[in-house]
């Protein structure tokens, strides 16, 4: 399985861009003994419409554009859930893999949010709860808790879970 974040826009080169790219490394490394074959982050360039309906619709065709057939589209909305534990993420995340699926893509829309197709494909939609968070952070956040969901199936004590 390989796992994708699919995000619209482009990280500026600093902390954000660094700590992204660190996370992504390090699911990268630590997933293919788990069997995720790569952890890539993509970046989609922000539509130019005029409208933003038109913008949100754009930037869809192009996240989704890089979802293979069978691939599972996992949404991050600020309409989303904020209940799902890193436990119960890995969970699903191991699911995903052992049922053969070719690819987890991560779905981050732009300025506009995300365009109405993306959320009824996806089947998951998650969010960082109900604060507004800058585009970065929430693109570091998604891979930080891919990596999460890794080093928790592999037994890595990154998680401890509930400290006692």
């Amino acid at each position: 399985m390989r796992l994708i974040l699919a995000a619209v826009g482009r990280l500026k080169a600093g902390p954000e861009r660094e700590l992204a790219s660190r996370y992504r490394d390090r699911a990268a490394q630590l997933g293919r003994g788990l069997g995720f074959a790569t952890c890539d982050s993509i970046e989609i360039a922000e539509s130019r419409a005029r409208r933003a309906l038109d913008r949100c619709a754009e930037e869809a065709a192009a996240l989704t554009g890089h979802m293979p057939p069978g691939g599972v589209l996992v949404a991050y909305d600020e309409r989303g859930r904020a209940d799902i534990g890193s436990e119960a993420l890995a969970e699903r995340v191991a699911a995903w893999r052992d049922a053969a699926r070719p690819a987890l893509v991560v779905a981050i829309g732009g300025p506009d949010g995300l365009d109405a197709s993306i959320r009824t494909k996806a089947e998951l939609i998650l969010s960082f709860g109900a604060a507004t968070l800058p585009h970065g952070l929430v693109r570091v956040l998604a891979l930080e808790q891919l990596y999460r969901s890794l080093t928790i199936l592999s037994g890595h004590p990154y998680h401890r879970g509930e400290a006692g």
